[in-house]
């Protein structure tokens, strides 16, 4: 497989080049500047995503839309994908990563607008929505939105699924010794249990794991930034001129220059928070929500927490680890490096990494296993989401016992194929976002109902 494997690595260099941080970062910005800098209402935004709206149609709440867009976003990004960035790109490569979130908070709202404004609904009722409807009912590219369709399938495999699972049973394994096998088997069980019911049922764990992971996780962070106290404002101060700035060798840190920085931060940015990907905006048209709008403004909130939150304080935690440990940190890459930092709380330190990237890594797989089954049935229709389910299952088990760099590495050419349709729908149909965002935020109508009817289909 290493002829196969080169030929991946190549296709990420061509993929992940200028032309596509330029794509990716240039659509974040602008809309950001076509939505009026949205990212000024992201507390309105928080205050909405735990106001439930049953005025309209829906699957789920908007809350338990939220939840499990989250789930999917919070997982090894967080932890491994932000250590990696730093391990190859500099301490600069937070700072790009960072700034993806912040102006990625405008194309996730636009995304997640398009997917409501352009869902559908079968005949027993279920929503359906997301990039791929966009593309077939917002500007008639049946062929686009089949491709996002193929990309999105395959990528949930990796991103969504073996590449999670192999994280937490290698982390299980080396800090407390249990068989790979075990917990692939235990994690593939409860994945069945859940997924099972469909996304209600998902929604319904998502809701109450994501609030309790990501507050366990932050606390720790905290932790170790008060024990790393004297060195957290050199940290920031490091990560910001080095993403405009070559960054020597030496202190901890490889020569990295600014285009790595900026070419592992965003690429590390996108895989975490997902903005621009097209994933979240499925789960997003399955909520009650009055109009798009308020629903775009809940989704919105998941960048924040994800990237200008979360992986921030990763960022940090990382860096100033590295800065007052060179020695204990040199030659470290991705999850070890995180691991090296947890290991200076005393005893449980290990434990609470843990245990949070466990619930990170479950909750990824559930919320991926709703984008992907989602996908599936746009492809072949109702009929393959068993079958679909079953393969699922058995992915989570044989990604723990596998070594996984191929997949890792296929799992970022697969974003950056997903993206590219998606971002195609945001640019031309921007005059779209535009025009909700007027009627119902900017016009100070986010109360009211949405006249657009909601066409039925037959699947």
């Amino acid at each position: 497989m290493e002829w196969f494997h080169n030929i991946v690595i190549w296709l990420n260099d061509y993929l992940w080049g200028p032309p596509m941080l330029i794509l990716l970062f240039g659509t974040h910005l602008f809309l950001t500047f076509r939505t009026r800098f949205i990212q000024k209402h992201i507390i309105k935004a928080i205050k909405l995503s735990i106001t439930k709206d049953k005025a309209s149609e829906g699957d789920v709440s908007q809350f338990g839309a939220l939840a499990t867009a989250l789930a999917a976003t919070i997982g090894t990004g967080n932890i491994v994908g932000v250590s990696t960035a730093v391990a190859l790109g500099g301490p600069g490569a937070v700072l790009w990563c960072w700034l993806t979130g912040v102006f990625g908070i405008a194309t996730k709202y636009s995304e997640a607008l398009l997917s409501v404004k352009y869902r559908v609904k079968t005949s027993d009722g279920t929503m359906l929505g997301g990039p791929m409807y966009a593309l077939e009912n917002g500007l008639g590219q049946k062929g686009l939105a089949v491709l996002f369709c193929i990309f999105t399938a395959i990528a949930a495999f990796g991103i969504g699924n073996t590449v999670q699972a192999n994280s937490i049973s290698t982390m299980v394994q080396e800090t407390f010794n249990i068989s790979s096998y075990i917990t692939g088997g235990i994690m593939a069980l409860l994945t069945g249990v859940v997924i099972i019911g469909g996304v209600k049922s998902i929604a319904l764990v998502c809701e109450k794991l994501v609030p309790l992971m990501a507050l366990f996780y932050v606390v720790g962070c905290i932790i170790i930034l008060v024990l790393n106290s004297s060195h957290v404002i050199p940290a920031i101060s490091l990560i910001v001129s080095s993403a405009f700035s070559p960054q020597a060798a030496g202190g901890g840190f490889i020569g990295a220059s600014v285009m790595m920085a900026a070419r592992y931060g965003i690429a590390r940015g996108l895989f975490s928070n997902e903005s621009g990907l097209g994933s979240a905006p499925i789960v997003a048209a399955a909520a009650q929500t009055r109009n798009p709008v308020r629903q775009a403004l809940v989704s919105a909130t998941g960048t924040f927490w994800d990237t200008v939150v979360v992986c921030a304080m990763t960022g940090v935690v990382v860096v100033s680890n590295i800065m007052s440990n060179p020695a204990a940190t040199e030659g470290l890459k991705g999850a070890a490096l995180t691991k090296a930092a947890f290991a200076q709380i005393p005893v449980v330190g290990p434990f609470v990494l843990t245990v949070g990237l466990l619930t990170f890594v479950f909750s990824t797989i559930l919320g991926w296993s709703y984008y992907g089954e989602r996908a599936i049935e746009y492809l072949f229709g109702k009929a393959a989401i068993l079958p679909y389910r079953i393969l699922w299952v058995f992915a989570v088990f044989l990604g723990s016992i596998m070594t996984l760099q191929l997949v890792w590495d296929m799992a970022d050419a697969m974003n950056a194929l997903m993206a590219i349709p998606n971002l195609i729908s945001l640019l031309l149909l921007s005059g779209v976002i535009v025009a909700e965002t007027k009627k119902y935020l900017w016009e100070d109508n986010l109360d009211e109902i949405s006249k657009d009817p909601i066409p039925v289909i037959k699947k």
